[in-house]
C-alpha cells in the first residue's frame, strides 16, 4: 500500500503537534505527516539566518524524496516561547514564512497554519 503524506514545519512546542498533524491528515487528505521542528519555527523562517532556513529546506526535501509529501504546512502558534509576539505579528511571520518556502520552488502546496489558544487551527490566507 502507498501510503500520502504531508510535511509539518512546526515548532517544538508539543501541544501544538496533535491539533496540526490531525487537522492536516483531515483537511489534505494524507495518512501521515512527516514532522520538521524548530522553537519558534515562523520566527526562524521569516527572520532566521541563511544557515537555520537552509537547514529546513533540506529537511523538506527529505520528505519530499522518501515520502513523497505533496504539501507542506507552515506552522505559528499562540503562547510560542521562542517567538513571543503577538497573534498579529504570528499572522505576518507565517505569511512571510510560506513565502520562503514558496521560494524553494519545490513541487509541493504550501499553506501556512495558526493554532490559537484553544488550540484550533486556522488556514492564514496569503
Amino acid at each position: 500500500m502507498k501510503y500520502r503524506y504531508a510535511t509539518a514545519l512546526n515548532c517544538i512546542d508539543g501541544r501544538t503537534q496533535i491539533p496540526v498533524t490531525e487537522w492536516i491528515i483531515n483537511h489534505v487528505g494524507v495518512d501521515f505527516v512527516d514532522l520538521i521542528t524548530e522553537p519558534g519555527m515562523d520566527r526562524v523562517l521569516s527572520h532566521g539566518s541563511w544557515h537555520e532556513i537552509d537547514k529546513i529546506r533540506r529537511n523538506a526535501i527529505v520528505s519530499i524524496d522518501a515520502h513523497n509529501s505533496h504539501v507542506i504546512a507552515v506552522v505559528g502558534h499562540y503562547d510560542c516561547a521562542a517567538n513571543p509576539v503577538s497573534d498579529f505579528q504570528h499572522l505576518d511571520d507565517i505569511n512571510n514564512s510560506v513565502q520562503t518556502v514558496k521560494s524553494w520552488c519545490l513541487p509541493v502546496e504550501v499553506i501556512g497554519l495558526f493554532v490559537d489558544a484553544q488550540w484550533r487551527v486556522h488556514v492564514i490566507p496569503n
